[in-house]
């Protein structure tokens, strides 16, 4: 089982020394070790760090980059709790 994340917690992980941390579909991933690598730049995931970022990836990528990277996976977002 992944680790489970609230929303808060990845928020506080919205730049590189805190680990910048992003979401994609509801799985968190950690990308401060591949801020420098991304082709697009390190300025966009500065920016979704900390935040779902499933919009902005989709509109640039596809499902295959998502599965090439798996290994940046880290965890899922915990669902709110229903009252």
């Amino acid at each position: 089982m992944s680790k489970q994340f609230t929303v808060k917690e990845v928020g506080e992980h919205k730049d590189v020394k805190d680990g910048l941390y992003i979401i994609i579909d509801n799985g968190v991933y950690e990308m401060a070790g591949f801020v420098e690598e991304h082709p697009g730049g390190s300025k966009i995931l500065k920016r979704v760090g900390g935040k779902d970022a499933s919009k902005q990836f989709w509109k640039y990528h596809n499902e295959g980059i998502l599965k090439k990277y798996q290994k940046l996976r880290i965890g899922d977002v915990k669902e709110a709790a229903k009252i």
